[in-house]
C-alpha cells in the first residue's frame, strides 16, 4: 500500500445498469444492496445517476437516494449527478433539503449540465439543448435557496432546504471545470478525452479556483472505471459488457442491457463496432491488485486528486463485488480485508 493511495478517499458511483435477463426494478434493488456492501467495505460515498429514457439504465431518478440512505447508516449518499438543466432549481433544492433533513450530515449534491439524451426526451422534459447554456445561473439560484441569497424569484423560499448545508459538486463536462472554479465548488472529472486532457483541466481548475462559502480550497474527485481480479485477464473481462454497450450506443443511439462477457467475446462486430469497442477499453484501470495499485499510484500522484469515484459496472455481479472488495483492500479501507 502506498502513501498516495492511502491518503486518497475512494467512493462509488452506481448507475443501476440493467443486465440481460433482468429488469429495471431488479437493477434498482441491486443498487440498494450494493450500497450496503460499499458501506461495509469502507467506501466514503455512494452516488447514483440520472439518465432519462435510456433502455439499459434504470437510474433515472436520483430520489432513489432515499432508499439508499435508509438502507445504510454511515456512508455519504449523493448524485453523480442531478442534471440541473433538466429541472427547476427550486425543486432540486426542496428534494435535497428533504433528504438532508431525514439523513443529516450524509447527503451530497453532485450537479451536471447535460440535458436529455435525445430530442424526444428533451421535449418530454420540456427542455432544449440551449438550457445547458445557463448552468451557471441555475447553479447560483440553487445554492441561493440553501443560504437564503437567491434573487431570481424574490420572496420564494425552499423548504426545508433554507439554512441546511448540502455539499455541492460540479461534474466536469464541457465547461464544467471552469464553472466549478468560478463557483468555488469541488470538481468531479472523468477521463473522457484522455488522461492528459483531464489533468490539464484539473490544473486549470486549481489555477482559477475562487474560494467560496461552500469550499475554501480546490477539491478534485477523479472518476473512472477500476477492475481488480486474481488475474489481468479476469479483470479485463469485467470491462467487456460496458465496453460493448458503449460501442453499441455510439452506433445505434441507445445503451443495451449488459450482456455476459462470454457472449461479447463470441460476438461478430463490424470494423466500426470493433474500433469503438476497443476505444472504450482504452484508458481503463484493470489488473491484479499489484497492477492496479501501481496504476493508481501513478495517476493519483500526477493529479494530486483528493478522491477517486469508482464507476465500474458489469454483467457478473459477483465479479464486480469482488473487484470492489479487492480495491478496498489495496486502498486500505476499513472493511477491505473481509
Amino acid at each position: 500500500m502506498t502513501s498516495v493511495i492511502a491518503s486518497t478517499r475512494f467512493s462509488v458511483l452506481d448507475r443501476s445498469r440493467i443486465r440481460a435477463g433482468h429488469d429495471g426494478p431488479a437493477a434498482l434493488r441491486d443498487t440498494v444492496a450494493f450500497a450496503r456492501e460499499a458501506e461495509r467495505l469502507g467506501y466514503h460515498r455512494f452516488w447514483v445517476s440520472e439518465h432519462h429514457g435510456v433502455p439499459g439504465v434504470a437510474g433515472s431518478a436520483p430520489t432513489v437516494l432515499a432508499a439508499v440512505a435508509a438502507a445504510t447508516s454511515t456512508i455519504r449518499v449523493g448524485t453523480g449527478g442531478v442534471m440541473l438543466p433538466n429541472h427547476q432549481p427550486l425543486v432540486v433544492a426542496e428534494q435535497f433539503g428533504v433528504l438532508e433533513a431525514l439523513f443529516p450530515g450524509r447527503v451530497d449534491m453532485g450537479l451536471g449540465r447535460s440535458v436529455g439524451f435525445t430530442g424526444g426526451i428533451r421535449r418530454a422534459l420540456g427542455r432544449g439543448k440551449d438550457d445547458a447554456d445557463d448552468f451557471a445561473g441555475q447553479l447560483t439560484e440553487l445554492l441561493g435557496y440553501f443560504d437564503g441569497t437567491q434573487t431570481a424569484h424574490p420572496q420564494v423560499h425552499a423548504r426545508p432546504a433554507e439554512g441546511l448545508r448540502v455539499p455541492a459538486f460540479v461534474l466536469a463536462t464541457g465547461q464544467g471545470a471552469a464553472l466549478a472554479a468560478s463557483a468555488g465548488l469541488p470538481l468531479v472529472i472523468a477521463n473522457v478525452r484522455g488522461e492528459d486532457a483531464m489533468l490539464r483541466a484539473v490544473d486549470d481548475y486549481r489555477d482559477a479556483f475562487r474560494p467560496s462559502a461552500w469550499c475554501e480550497r480546490p477539491h478534485v474527485v477523479l472518476s473512472g472505471t477500476v477492475a481488480v481480479a486474481a488475474t489481468t485477464g479476469a479483470a479485463r473481462r469485467i470491462l467487456l459488457p460496458e465496453a460493448w454497450s458503449t460501442a453499441y450506443s455510439r452506433t445505434r443511439g441507445e445503451f443495451p442491457p449488459l450482456s455476459p462477457a462470454e457472449e461479447i467475446e463470441a460476438r461478430a462486430m463490424t470494423d466500426r463496432e470493433r474500433g469503438l469497442y476497443e476505444e472504450a477499453l482504452r484508458g481503463q484501470l484493470y489488473g491484479t491488485e499489484d497492477e492496479v495499485a501501481d496504476a493508481l499510484e501513478k495517476l493519483l500522484s500526477r493529479s494530486a486528486a483528493d478522491e477517486f469515484l469508482v464507476t465500474t459496472s458489469t454483467y457478473d455481479r459477483a465479479a464486480m463485488l469482488d473487484s470492489y472488495r479487492r480495491l478496498a483492500r489495496l486502498a486500505g479501507l476499513g472493511g477491505g480485508g473481509a
